[in-house]
C-alpha cells in the first residue's frame, strides 16, 4: 500500500532528522540488505569448492596435472559462487525497517506496534506531543 503525501512528507522529515542527528548510523542503514537466497548460494558454493578441492587432490595423487588444474578451476568457481554475485540487494533498507525475526512489542494500549505500522506510531507520538500527553 503506497504512502499518502502526508506520510511521505513525515517520512522525509524523519530521514532528514536522522541524517542530521546521527549520520554514521544513517549510513549503516543504507548498506545493502542480505537476501534470503544467499544462504543457499553460499552452501552450494562451498559444496562445489569442496568437490573442486577433492578433484585437485585426486589429480595430485594420480599424477595427472590436467585433473588437478580442472579441480582448481572447479574450486575457484565454487568460491566465486559462494562469495559473490547476488549476495546483497541493491536497494537500501528503509530507515524504519526491522528484521523479520524481531517480534513486535506491545504499545501502551496493548496492541502490537506492528499492526498499526511505523507511520501510524509516529503520527500517534506526534499527536500525543501536541495534545500535551506525556509518554
Amino acid at each position: 500500500m503506497p504512502l499518502s503525501e502526508h506520510e511521505q512528507r513525515l517520512l522525509e522529515q524523519m530521514e532528514r532528522a536522522l541524517y542530521a542527528e546521527d549520520p554514521k548510523f544513517a549510513s549503516t542503514l543504507r548498506q545493502p540488505v542480505i537476501r534470503q537466497g544467499s544462504r543457499k548460494r553460499m552452501v552450494l558454493g562451498v559444496v562445489v569448492a569442496a568437490l573442486g578441492l577433492g578433484l585437485l587432490l585426486a589429480g595430485v595423487a594420480i599424477k595427472q596435472p590436467i585433473v588437478g588444474v580442472l579441480g582448481f578451476v572447479v574450486m575457484l568457481g565454487g568460491a566465486i559462487l559462494a562469495f559473490t554475485g547476488g549476495g546483497a540487494k541493491t536497494d537500501a533498507a528503509p530507515a524504519g525497517a526491522t528484521s523479520p525475526a524481531a517480534a513486535p512489542a506491545p504499545n501502551k494500549r496493548g496492541r502490537s506496534t506492528e499492526s498499526g505500522g511505523f507511520m501510524d506510531k509516529m503520527e500517534d507520538r506526534w499527536r500525543h506531543r501536541h495534545e500535551g500527553d506525556a509518554e
